[in-house]
């Protein structure tokens, strides 16, 4: 939709959403996925990915099958995965820097950055935090129609 925020999506959000043992966490999470896919603004990296895909098939409580995994790592190849390059490893250790993030956490931000996300859709850093102009939401703090108040 026209002039709805680019939004990066972090790994853990991806995994509430199939987490079925987080039924709270699991309605929040769809909710802004589904907010995302309606409006087609949602963004994230193949470092989401690829641990989206150990976190829901090796560690949660009632794992997905490797195969249902990987259909939803198929579709979120509609969402332009960043690509982790050297210059996105470059903006993460700048971003751990200055902003004293560990380094997964600033490589997830710099390929938010890198993508051209307005916002970081996370909850393991500090909800409304600003890293230049991304913006920190966490989803569990803060409904999808916030962010898209002119379309609630």
């Amino acid at each position: 939709m026209p002039g709805a925020p680019t939004v990066f999506v972090d790994t853990n959000v991806l995994v509430y959403a199939d987490d079925a043992a987080e039924p709270v966490r699991q309605r929040q999470a769809v909710a802004w996925l589904d907010a995302l896919w309606a409006r087609r603004c949602g963004r994230l990296s193949t470092q989401v990915l690829n641990e989206f895909y150990v976190v829901t098939t090796r560690k949660i409580k009632r794992p997905l099958a490797q195969g249902d995994a990987r259909a939803r790592v198929r579709r979120y190849q509609l969402w332009q995965p960043w690509q982790i390059d050297h210059q996105t490893v470059e903006t993460a250790w700048g971003v751990e820097a200055r902003f004293g993030l560990n380094y997964w956490d600033a490589l997830v931000a710099a390929a938010a950055m890198h993508s051209g996300a307005g916002v970081l859709l996370t909850e393991d850093l500090q909800h409304q935090q600003q890293l230049d102009a991304l913006r920190i939401v966490n989803p569990f703090l803060m409904p999808p129609a916030e962010l898209f108040p002119d379309e609630a």
